[in-house]
């Protein structure tokens, strides 16, 4: 690449790769700080509502980093030419695919705002000499400010090719638009998807964390279709690393099959909307799913099967995390940190209606054992099961879900 400003002298230079160095080793921390307010600021809800997509972001936002972090190691303070791997080709022509457009230019204002702060705290701290800092601060602002103009050119270069090469983004176009509410004839939906809509149906995302398991991706999809017999099934490529699949029937699909397909494949997990019938369940359904999805993100949960339904209050108590601590750790008390098999215990009597006998029988367990430790943990619990059940069982779930959430000091 053409270098445009001169070459730093060597003191300069040292500085600048020391500071580099010991960032490099602060990269997670450095990407919270402006991961999600350059997301927010490339203004596309459907970016916004894919958990999966979001994570593709990250690690967009995650590369770009170290690769200026990396380069100025090596040379620093030259201009540094932008990385596109495999993944960030991948997460462009999901993009591509789907319609979705976002403000590459708007993230990359925010991010580089924020970093710049970052970057003087660092440089004002390591730089005694003001002389030395003016000259560290001078050459290292050219350097990000033409990195962000060459990245977003890159990224853009790569969106043309991608939308040159698709083929079939008139069917996942289509998806969008239902899935985002927008009016539609049920007959013009299942004229270009191929699929029925005058039906019940269940919507499911199905994703992997590491996209080298792509491949656990299309066998799941496989076994799903084997288990449903005679019912409609469509698929959507929503990124790399997830899928989009609906199920439909005259009466509602049984997701249970679908569950058991799908327990032997541990780089997989699922979740599953409401059932909804005609073009409106079709939509509800997977932005249920899509909100499931979110959750398990969220909260870092190893959870590998998730049903909105089941989850559907913790989502609403988790939207900020330290509120849910509280609200975990001021209903909970000492239980929050107590045994699992005692949280156990009391979050199935309250499932199975204060039936002890029908809560051993869940649990596989005696019944006076379940009765003792339904009694310890009601002890240790700040709110009393019998005054507040609904928070109780809620704070318990969270837990159930989450585990870290209730503890003095989270991973």
């Amino acid at each position: 690449m053409e270098e445009l400003w001169p070459t730093p002298s060597r003191e300069i230079a040292d500085a600048i790769r020391s500071l580099c160095q010991r960032l490099l080793t602060e990269t997670d921390a450095l990407v919270d700080a402006f991961a999600r307010p350059s997301l927010v600021a490339q203004n596309d809800p459907a970016l916004l509502a894919d958990a999966s997509l979001i994570e593709e972001d990250r690690e967009l936002n995650r590369s770009d980093l170290v690769q200026w972090l990396t380069a100025n190691v090596q040379h620093p303070g030259r201009r540094v030419e932008p990385y596109v791997g495999p993944r960030t080709t991948a997460y462009i022509n999901d993009l591509v695919s789907r319609g979705i457009a976002p403000d590459f230019a708007g993230a990359w204002r925010v991010a580089l705002g924020i970093g710049w702060r970052r970057w003087l705290e660092e440089c004002v701290a390591d730089c005694a000499d003001p002389d030395l800092l003016v000259e560290v601060l001078d050459v290292t602002a050219q350097s990000l400010v033409q990195y962000a103009l060459d990245s977003v050119a890159t990224l853009r270069q790569v969106g043309l090719a991608a939308a040159m090469g698709h083929t079939d983004a008139e069917g996942i176009a289509m998806i969008q638009l239902i899935a985002s509410g927008a009016p539609m004839a049920e007959d013009l939906a299942e004229g270009q998807l191929r699929y029925r809509m005058a039906r019940w149906h269940v919507g499911l995302v199905l994703w992997i964390d590491d996209p080298q398991q792509a491949e656990a991706l299309d066998e799941a999809i496989t076994a799903v279709r084997s288990t449903t017999g005679g019912r409609s099934a469509l698929v959507a490529r929503a990124s790399a690393t997830s899928r989009w699949l609906w199920l439909s029937g005259e009466a509602v699909p049984d997701v249970h099959h679908v569950e058991k397909a799908l327990a032997s494949t541990d780089e997989l997990r699922v979740a599953v909307g409401r059932p909804g019938r005609g073009l409106e369940g079709f939509r509800s359904s997977h932005q249920d799913a899509l909100a499931a999805q979110a959750l398990v993100i969220r909260l870092a949960s190893d959870r590998r099967f998730t049903p909105y339904a089941d989850v559907e209050l913790i989502d609403a108590l988790t939207k900020d995390r330290a509120g849910a601590r509280r609200f975990v750790t001021n209903t909970l008390g000492a239980l929050a940190e107590a045994d699992t098999a005692l949280r156990q215990a009391l979050l199935t009597y309250v499932q199975c209606g204060f039936n002890t006998t029908r809560a051993a029988a869940n649990l596989y367990a005696h019944r006076n054992t379940v009765e003792r430790r339904v009694s310890r943990a009601n002890e240790l619990s700040a709110v009393k099961v019998e005054d507040n059940p609904t928070h109780v069982a809620a704070a318990l779930l969270l837990l159930d879900l989450a585990p870290d959430i209730g503890t003095t000091n989270p991973s």
